[in-house]
């Protein structure tokens, strides 16, 4: 009896809800009634004014961040509130011993490097931005070569010397000015108070803050290295004879062999921009051979791209064969020149037309798969070398695999495509086939691991603002901008016709508010009863519209 009694009240309130709408649609049906003309023609205008506006900000927001504003914020805000968050258990992120090195390769790692060839921030960056007014390297990346530089340039010894101190917060200064400044600083108080007991002594890490940031020329920042260098040449000799007396000597020596590597590296990169071509690979070759556990720093990518405006292939070929190895972590300009030298000895004959009649040599299958595995690795090169994008300079720290290294690589090695003749010919012929390899949606690779989906935030970070950031692959446009531009199409045709056609608009509202009224009852609340609804109801709609319109005549005369 309690449940008969449950369910009759229940019943009651369920008819009087709907007796209440229906209440409600019939006075918002009487006064639609009584509007004229002039305001569904501001209400239609008005809707497709803010459904424009909301369409343009959502555009811009996918364009600048790559999601839907919309979908972020009832994602991020609304969905917890109506109780819609899932409640997943944590990821757990212990593995077992086996499962462990089985994760790590199955999971690609968004990892930020340094730019093997970055250029010097005050003869070229700094150049840049005077002559463009564009800033070019980010807050980030910024950050991340102070982070460097400190990992690099100091040791817990360096409190011992005085200049050292200074050098260590010069490196922590976000200010140029004030870390120009700092580094004089250092140097006059090496000379004051260390060169009286060693004449040749000379604090390296302030010459080379010279060298990158205050020297406006390249010749200015060879000078500053070449001082550097005598400095870091007697510090490490001196750090060697002693590295093995104490844990902070062993600091002291591993932070003196990254100043020595660091301004011998930069001084071969001098000597390539100054056209001492032969000089810079003598200098790397021999850096190589003297720390050879530091292949880290990738040296021989300086190598390859002094080699190849060497147009010593022979060489080239050697390094690959050393460095292309399975065991290391590839690069654009290892993939990329690996290509280059197989499309070198066919890309000259190469006709697309040609091959097509009589099928692709073995050679040119060798290109082409060479090709292919190259934009696998980083499919944002092809634009760039192919002239279909426009370049910036590159940026400090580049992202494997994405936008960053794809523009540090072209930047260098474009002209070396060109100089080889049909090369790029033969890459615009090839390279948009490696799509129809790869698995979609990039569940797995082909060649490679499957290309990871972190590139894109991170390349944001890295490249400047000015510059459109190449996304792989491309994302399809949200839910949201395709009905926001819906929206404000329907609306805008609304607006149109009840400016063109006044009286018919408001004839056509008036049955729809009617047929919305006497039809609320009969909706069947199921997907296809709705569906069976809403097109009744549009077809009586449209029969009164044109009872409506036969009569309007005969009515008028």
């Amino acid at each position: 009896s309690d449940k008969v009694l449950l369910s009759v009240k229940l019943l009651g309130r369920y008819f009087l809800l709907v007796k209440s709408l229906v209440l409600f649609l019939l006075t918002v049906t009487v006064f639609l009634s009584t509007l004229t003309p002039k305001f569904y023609f501001a209400l239609t205008v008005t809707s497709s004014f803010i459904s424009g506006l909301i369409f343009v900000f959502e555009w811009w927001h996918f364009r600048k961040y790559g999601t839907s504003f919309i979908e972020q914020v009832s994602v991020s805000h609304l969905r917890p509130l109506i109780g819609g968050a899932e409640n997943t258990p944590p990821a757990t992120t212990s593995f077992s011993a086996g499962e462990n090195e089985t994760s790590r390769q199955n999971m690609p790692e968004c990892k930020v490097w340094r730019n093997p060839l970055n250029l010097f921030r005050g003869a070229e960056y700094s150049r840049y931005m005077w002559v463009t007014g564009k800033e070019p390297l980010t807050y980030y990346d910024m950050n991340l070569s102070a982070q460097d530089h400190q990992n690099f340039f100091t040791c817990d010894t360096d409190a011992l010397r005085p200049s050292d101190t200074v050098m260590q917060k010069a490196w922590r200064e976000r200010n140029p000015q004030a870390r120009i400044k700092a580094a004089y600083q250092a140097l006059e108080l090496n000379n004051e108070i260390i060169s009286v007991f060693f004449p040749y002594y000379s604090c390296a890490t302030a010459y080379v803050l010279l060298a990158e940031e205050e020297a406006t020329t390249i010749v200015d920042a060879e000078k500053y290295f070449k001082q550097a260098l005598k400095a870091g040449e007697m510090i490490y000799r001196k750090s060697q004879n002693c590295h093995s007396q104490s844990p902070q000597h062993e600091a002291q020596l591993r932070r003196d062999t990254n100043v020595l590597v660091y301004v011998k590296r930069r001084l071969a990169m001098c000597a390539r921009k100054l056209g001492r071509i032969r000089e810079a690979v003598k200098m790397m070759r021999d850096l190589m051979k003297e720390f050879p556990l530091l292949s880290m720093l990738n040296i021989h990518e300086n190598l390859l791209e002094a080699l190849l405006e060497l147009q010593a292939y022979a060489d080239v070929q050697a390094v690959l064969a050393k460095y292309d190895d399975i065991s290391l972590p590839k690069s654009a300009a290892i993939c990329y020149t690996a290509a280059l030298l197989k499309a070198r000895a066919v890309s000259e004959r190469f006709s697309p037309e040609t091959a097509s009649k009589r099928g692709l040599s073995t050679a040119e299958i060798n290109a082409v798969e060479a090709i292919h595995r190259a934009v696998e690795f980083n499919p944002h090169v092809p634009k760039y070398l192919l002239e279909m994008k426009s370049l910036v300079l590159p940026p400090e720290h580049i992202l494997k695999r994405g936008d960053s290294e794809a523009v540090a690589y072209a930047f260098f090695h474009l002209q070396h495509w060109k100089r080889i003749e049909g090369a790029l010919n033969l890459l615009h012929c090839t390279w948009e086939g490696t799509f129809r390899m790869i698995p979609y949606p990039l569940e797995k690779g082909h060649l490679f691991y499957p290309y990871p989906s972190c590139t894109e935030t991170a390349d944001r970070e890295l490249l400047p603002t000015f510059h459109e950031v190449s996304v792989y692959p491309q994302k399809e446009l949200p839910f949201f901008i395709h009905f926001t531009a819906g929206l404000c199409s329907f609306s805008a045709m609304l607006a149109l016709l009840t400016h063109q056609f006044p009286e018919l608009m408001v004839i056509f509202a008036k049955a729809v508010s009617i047929i919305s009224v006497t039809g609320l009852a009969e909706v069947t609340w199921g997907p296809w009863g709705v569906l069976r609804s809403v097109v009744k109801w549009a077809l009586v709609s449209l029969m009164l519209l044109g009872y409506e319109l036969f009569h309007l005549p005969l009515q008028e005369s």
